[in-house]
């Protein structure tokens, strides 16, 4: 397979801008960028989050009247996968110091620090130890840590304007101060960073970013670093111990008023057991499988948020999830490849987004949030998107003037893996260009926490995509890379202190859960649904309707 016919004939009309178009890029003519209020009005008209009636008011829970996308309010408002009657709390199947729930960067470096203070580790993940979004991030990691021309002031500066300053201080401060240990950390762990021949660390610039920050291993970071902290991890088998295919379906809390473990599942003998634990770290990641407003998504299968229904239904407050990040650049052809990450490492090397007449209509670096409704708009209000053979519209990223601008051969040894799987279906993005459109991509917004990683709820800590709160309404590229390892190591580092020097032991508890299936029936909601969901429900609506009939 192949771009067909009709899409080549457009593909034509890009490669007669193209000549002019890399001119001016060898020029260092950019498309200007949008002034402040032109990014609000484009927002607030295009983009998904702005449209009314897409979001209510949770009607139960700490957070009562805040009002979340419709997918995330039904799996607050739904019931227990769990009779809490019929878990016998006494019978304790693991105990651990650490209890880490999720098999993620953020999980995984919790683990490997928690584990160098002296905790005894268990970590459980709902599938393979690694299937995370961490292994599907491309692009890179930011880090100011090239001091001569940046600093984390900068970073930190970048970072409040990319979230629109809706951004917690604390803990952007915490994300970009920290961040120079990371790569360093990681860089001690294994991790190849591609470098320049003297050694250094090759950089890129990113969208909404005023340095050239961005760390990378060609188009497949996240798997690099994951490849290194996994392998980190399973090489100290003696103190952590790791659980695949075991996800948490609810926290245990105690009579001190502490979190002490967690309910797992067995998803092959579909059983449940009870880990006791003296701190537990929540790492369950993001929320793609949910389908808002059903985009498709670059997120792994297990992204269901199943951390943030879990510490909800516990006691601990939302923050920020009234908003989602739509990546601007995912696959839309081929259609196998529909919502697949098209890195926006694509854009931060010079190449230009175009709309079906070979123009640039958008500034290629604005923030993703802005990108976006670039995009949205330029397919909806102008009409001037890319027709695809299945009815939908995109734009083009313009792939193979990058060999044009940095010479022959840079496309296929910077994006190894998007020439690979583009290649198995027949396209060449070193000499055709990638047709791209809005995927849902990152959870904004999650739990509430501190830069300590500490949540309302004593022993339980939160990493990763599941918190809310560093990113404000809007996350800068690179961030959650770092993100996950910055705030993954502090929680690991203070959950074990925790546990060593805190935990109070006392009678196991899930009266939580009861109670909050009170507070469903008293607020008169009634519902079949149950979460956590834990993997996506993709069968056909029709059968489901014969299996209901039968």
């Amino acid at each position: 397979m192949s771009y067909p016919e009709k899409l080549k004939e457009l593909i034509k009309v890009v490669e007669q801008t193209r000549p002019e178009r890399v001119e001016r890029k060898k020029a260092g003519k950019e498309v200007p960028a949008m002034t402040l209020d032109e990014r609000a009005a484009i927002l607030e008209k295009f983009h998904p989050d702005y449209i009314p009636g897409t979001r209510r008011e949770l009607k139960i829970g700490p957070s009562k009247g805040y009002a979340v996308a419709h997918e995330f309010a039904d799996i607050l408002e739904a019931n227990s996968r769990i009779n809490p009657d019929r878990i016998d709390l006494s019978q304790v199947d693991y105990e651990t110091d650490v209890l880490v729930l999720g098999g993620g960067g953020a999980g995984t470096s919790a683990a490997l620090l928690a584990q160098e203070q002296g905790a005894k580790v268990m970590l459980a993940t709902k599938l393979r130890h690694g299937d995370a979004n961490t292994m599907m991030a491309e692009g890179g990691i930011q880090a100011a840590d090239k001091l001569e021309k940046d600093s984390p002031v900068y970073h930190y500066i970048d970072t409040m304007g990319g979230g629109h300053f809706t951004c917690v201080p604390e803990l952007v401060y915490t994300l970009c101060n920290d961040a120079p240990d990371v790569i360093n950390w990681l860089e001690n762990l294994g991790t190849m960073f591609w470098k320049h021949p003297d050694g250094t660390m090759q950089t890129l610039p990113a969208a909404g970013f005023s340095r050239s920050r961005l760390h990378f291993a060609g188009d497949i970071t996240g798997a690099e670093i994951m490849r290194t902290i996994r392998d980190e991890v399973r090489n100290r088998k003696e103190d952590i111990t790791v659980l695949e295919f075991a996800p948490a379906v609810e926290l245990i809390l105690n009579d001190q008023g502490q979190c002490a473990g967690a309910v797992l599942y067995n998803m092959e003998t579909e059983t449940y057991a009870v880990v006791k634990a003296k701190a537990v770290i929540m790492a369950t990641g993001g929320a793609g499988r949910l389908h808002i407003q059903g985009f498709v998504t670059t997120n792994h299968y297990g992204a269901t948020a199943d951390g943030v229904v879990m510490a909800y239904r516990a006691g601990v407050k939302l923050a920020f999830l009234h908003t989602v990040q739509f990546h601007p650049t995912g696959c839309i052809f081929p259609e196998q490849l529909e919502g697949l990450l098209i890195t926006e490492k694509f854009r931060a090397s010079g190449a230009n987004v175009l709309n079906v007449e070979g123009q640039q209509f958008v500034y290629e670096r604005e923030p993703r949030d802005v990108e976006s409704a670039a995009f949205i708009r330029e397919c909806s209000e102008r009409g001037k998107g890319v027709p695809t053979t299945t009815g939908k519209f995109g734009v083009w990223i313009d792939s193979p003037m990058l060999d044009l601008v940095h010479g022959e051969g840079f496309v296929k040894a910077q994006f190894p893996g998007k020439a690979k799987q583009f290649g198995r279906h027949g396209i060449d993005i070193s000499k055709e260009p990638l047709l791209v459109y809005p995927t849902l991509h990152y959870q904004n917004g999650g739990i509430e926490y501190k830069n300590t990683c500490e949540t309302s709820i004593p022993g339980l800590y939160m990493a990763g995509e599941v918190g809310g709160g560093a990113h404000g309404e809007n996350r800068l590229m690179g961030n959650s890379l770092l993100d996950i390892l910055v705030f993954g190591r502090i929680a690991g580092k203070n959950a074990a202190v925790y546990a060593r020097e805190k935990a109070r032991d006392g009678k196991l508890s899930l009266e939580h859960v009861n109670a909050y299936d009170r507070e469903l029936q008293d607020c008169g909601i009634t519902t079949d649904r149950i979460s956590p969901i834990l993997l996506p429900d993709y069968s056909d609506p029709q059968l489901k309707e014969k299996k209901l009939a039968v």
